[in-house]
């Protein structure tokens, strides 16, 4: 079924690349939780290194046909953006970071996120997701202008 959003998204998406060996070399599991939770670890050692983690992440995945949901994957990756791997693995499966991860869950359904990326305009007490269009951000920004002028 991934395997086909992609191919969705190739056709809709002008610009975007994957490497469908990801397919054939890889035994995809479909929690993203191992990659959410090296996300936090790597912004223990160094928050500002954050975006660059995910990036990572995203290219050793979408691109480079690597496993997010293997310690080995999300390791060589903190190794390549000069994180201490030693620490980053003992982060990686510790308590404080599978409490941070339920905390920024509880977070996302809070918010009513249904899937990522997302976009979501709090309006004080008020969350209104914002329904993502790759191909124009004038849609979303009228979007988010509509509501905030409401």
């Amino acid at each position: 079924m991934l395997r086909d959003t992609w191919r969705t998204i190739q056709t809709k998406v002008p610009g975007t690349e994957f490497n469908f060996d990801f397919w054939a070399k890889c035994a995809p599991r479909r929690s993203t939780y191992p990659a959410c939770r090296a996300v936090i670890a790597a912004k223990n050692q160094r928050p500002e290194i954050e975006d660059d983690m995910i990036v990572a992440i995203q290219r050793a995945y979408y691109l480079n046909a690597q496993n997010p949901s293997d310690d080995d994957t999300l390791i060589a990756i903190a190794d390549s953006l000069e994180l201490n791997t030693d620490l980053f693995s003992a982060d990686l499966h510790s308590d404080q970071t599978q409490v941070r991860l339920l905390h920024e869950i509880a977070l996302s359904q809070r918010l009513g996120v249904q899937g990522f990326p997302s976009l979501v305009l709090n309006t004080g007490n008020n969350n209104h997701p914002i329904p993502i269009d790759y191909n124009s951000a004038d849609v979303i920004l009228a979007r988010i202008n509509q509501i905030d002028g409401a």
